[in-house]
């Protein structure tokens, strides 16, 4: 199955947008069209469970999108994940090294990262909720819990329209359709060599700001950004402010003022 996606630009360099847990492809509006206007080809995916891309089969999120990307002859790619979608990239960047010449996350999860104690809890009350058939509480939960202060009305909205989408679909799924996610250890993290920005909001969970100090110790050629106004989710948060960071990011990573092993905290 071709992920459901969308495509804008055509300039030489490829960046392919990955959503976080609680959205889908459109978390991107503020940005695709940007990058797109600054000379990229730009990428944005629905992951199967998400969106319009439903989960049909047994599958890997970091196999799905290299896949997407053979579809597209597009043989490396800047990739940029929020959250969930961090992993993915971290994942595909690890398995498959080749394909991927820079990578940005924003409030990226962590393979093999345990969760905290607060996050466990949250994660149980999100279950118990689902258990007992009150989606639209679980909608609220995250809600209330992934955006930040600065969040609009309409990007609650969306995020409220996008969480339920997600559940509807993951739900109906068979268990064995579920998504596997590729081993990858701290050894595999710290042999990504490429450009890396790490951008982490001050008031995201407690989790992901240690995410983002782990991962500026792993990778080689990590940037690390504190963003003092974001949440977990800057993309829906400030659009264009952080429409101006990846473009900034890109420039540099694409030009080579950035190089591959050299940090650039």
């Amino acid at each position: 199955m071709t992920l459901s996606h969308d495509l804008a630009g055509d300039g030489p360099s490829t960046v392919v947008l990955l959503h976080s847990g609680v959205c889908d492809r459109r978390m991107w509006d503020g940005q695709f069209h940007a990058l797109a206007g600054a000379g990229h080809r730009v990428v944005r995916c629905d992951l199967r469970g998400f969106g319009d891309s439903p989960v049909d089969a047994p599958h890997t999120h970091a196999e799905d999108v290299r896949e997407l990307l053979d579809r597209l002859g597009a043989e490396r790619a800047a990739v940029v994940g929020s959250s969930f979608g961090g992993r993915v990239a971290l994942e595909l960047a690890a398995r498959h090294p080749g394909r991927v010449s820079a990578l940005a996350l924003l409030g990226s999860a962590l393979p093999g990262m345990a969760p905290s104690e607060e996050l466990r809890a949250w994660g149980a009350r999100e279950d118990a909720l689902i258990e007992a058939g009150d989606l639209d509480a679980a909608v609220e939960l995250n809600v209330d819990t992934w955006l930040g202060p600065e969040a609009s009305d309409a990007a609650r909205a969306y995020v409220r329209e996008a969480q339920r989408r997600a559940f509807d679909l993951q739900l109906a799924a068979p268990e064995e359709n579920h998504p596997v996610a590729p081993e990858v250890t701290r050894d595999d993290l710290a042999a990504i060599r490429v450009p890396a920005l790490v951008a982490v909001g001050a008031h995201d969970l407690p989790d992901f700001r240690a995410i983002a100090d782990e991962l500026g110790s792993l990778l080689p050629a990590a940037r690390r950004v504190d963003l003092d106004w974001a949440g977990h989710l800057p993309a829906l948060e400030r659009p264009d402010e952080t429409a101006r960071l990846l473009l900034s990011f890109l420039a540099q990573a694409v030009d080579g003022s950035l190089s591959p092993g050299v940090s650039a905290r």
